[in-house]
């Protein structure tokens, strides 16, 4: 029978900083494998970790989840999808939980706030600190209205190999997992990936055929992902929790601009839409400005423009 190693020389400070980042605030937790407050969703996942540190509201690593994932590199489509499908989703008492990186987890995370189930963020780093630091302020509301999670230690820096050990804690808390927009070589495929290993839902957001950041998902939907185009179609699958509410119930209807009505859903040039319409370049350029400043269109490389469909 071998002997247990030796304690890694560093343990007792790392011990010392625990203690005292726990004494730093009320809402600051460590929670162990077999504390009761340990979330079940984990343990019915594959390689669960044997320590989370966790900011907020404990509690929520036992609700009912659904995790929203998605591009670092999102278009402005993408974000609007994820913030909407959030706060439908967190409306019925669904928990959101994604990874507080840029783009579609960002979002994700913003429109499930003030929602009745809340979020929570899934990190790859110490808890004492933020990455990416632009998100210093979003991680702080986290904190204090949802909660923040990992499994590694005090002062552990954003590694590499960080990344795909935090997805599989995305993926492992919710029920089912939500690609909103991912390319071919996106980190969100393999929290899909992970989700499906643990026998989770898996669902894809579609998107246009020439847009980079929708095949990933159009490549998820034909291993047998779930298409979504509304909440609802992810809360049949989940077992309908809640009924959701229209996001448009309370708010005029939109009046039709035959300008959006010609642009249809795909990438357009210009050209394209002097062609369509019979109005000048100049006329044109002026109208998709005004779209543009109110979150409308969306300005692509390569002079291409996009309607913004609301979720």
């Amino acid at each position: 029978m071998r002997a247990l190693p030796d304690a890694p020389e560093h343990l007792a400070s790392l011990i010392d900083t625990t203690l005292a980042w726990l004494s730093g605030g009320v809402a600051r937790h460590v929670v162990a494998l077999g504390d009761a407050a340990y979330p079940r969703a984990l343990l019915e996942s594959p390689d669960p970790p044997l320590l989370l540190y966790a900011i907020g509201r404990v509690e929520l690593l036992n609700a009912p989840a659904l995790a929203i994932v998605g591009s670092r590199h999102a278009s402005v489509q993408g974000r609007e999808n994820s913030r909407a499908f959030a706060a439908h989703l967190g409306q019925t008492g669904l928990c959101i939980v994604s990874g507080l990186a840029l783009g579609i987890d960002a979002a994700a995370h913003e429109g499930a706030l003030g929602t009745a189930g809340g979020t929570i963020a899934v990190v790859a780093t110490g808890l004492d600190q933020v990455y990416p630091r632009r998100h210093a302020a979003l991680a702080a509301r986290i904190a204090a209205e949802g909660l923040v999670v990992g499994e590694f230690a005090l002062g552990a820096p954003p590694l590499r190999e960080h990344f795909p050990q935090r997805n599989r804690i995305i993926a492992g808390l919710a029920r089912g997992t939500l690609v909103v927009e991912a390319t071919l070589q996106s980190g969100s495929l393999i929290t899909a990936r992970l989700a499906l290993e643990a026998g989770r839902e898996v669902f894809a957001i579609p998107g246009s055929i020439h847009a980079p950041q929708s095949k990933g998902c159009h490549a998820l939907i034909k291993q047998g992902a779930k298409l979504a185009e509304t909440a609802q179609d992810v809360l049949e699958e989940l077992g309908a929790l809640g009924p959701v509410r229209d996001a448009n119930t309370d708010e005029p209807p939109e009046r039709p601009d035959p300008l959006l009505d010609a642009m249809g859903h795909d990438p357009i040039t210009l050209d394209e839409l002097i062609a369509r319409t019979g109005e000048s370049a100049a006329t044109l350029s002026a109208k998709l400005l005004e779209l543009e400043l109110a979150g409308r269109v969306e300005r692509l490389p390569g002079q291409r423009f996009q309607r913004i469909a609301r979720a």
